[in-house]
């Protein structure tokens, strides 16, 4: 029986493809950072200081690696929308509420999206009711 041959360019898991290549940690930017590493201690107590005295960069370069961005957050707001109208109705409340200024544009963005997917599951539920009486109807004759 013949060998089945080896197919260029595969070699086994975890076997190097190139084992007489360049060894992790031996390139231009690792040697940099090893440089640079030693003397980070003192970096950071330096900028520490400056900060401290007045260094506006100083303060600002270390805030923004220490804390991270303060992202804006909507607060929640109560809205009332018409329990028994059609969802046009409730649609139509929302839009109000954002242009009197109760309710935030992305609040307003937000519950549209979701009576409009409300209104999607609702032709869903109809369109199974509907077949449901259908086939029911059909089913008799």
């Amino acid at each position: 029986m013949t060998e089945p041959k080896k197919k260029p360019g595969r070699w086994k898991a975890g076997e190097s493809g190139n084992p007489r290549g360049k060894t992790p940690g031996s390139g231009e930017l690792q040697r940099l950072r090893a440089a640079i590493g030693e003397h980070v201690p003192e970096i950071i107590t330096q900028l520490v200081a400056a900060a401290r005295g007045g260094d506006i960069q100083a303060a600002r370069l270390i805030l923004e690696r220490v804390l991270p961005p303060v992202k804006a957050i909507e607060q929640a707001q109560a809205i009332d929308l018409p329990e028994h109208g059609t969802l046009t109705d409730q649609g139509r409340a929302v839009l109000s509420a954002v242009a009197a200024g109760e309710l935030a544009p992305g609040q307003g963005a937000q519950l549209l999206a979701a009576i409009g997917t409300l209104g999607k599951i609702a032709e869903l539920d109809e369109l199974a009711a509907r077949i449901t009486a259908l086939e029911g109807k059909h089913a008799k004759h």
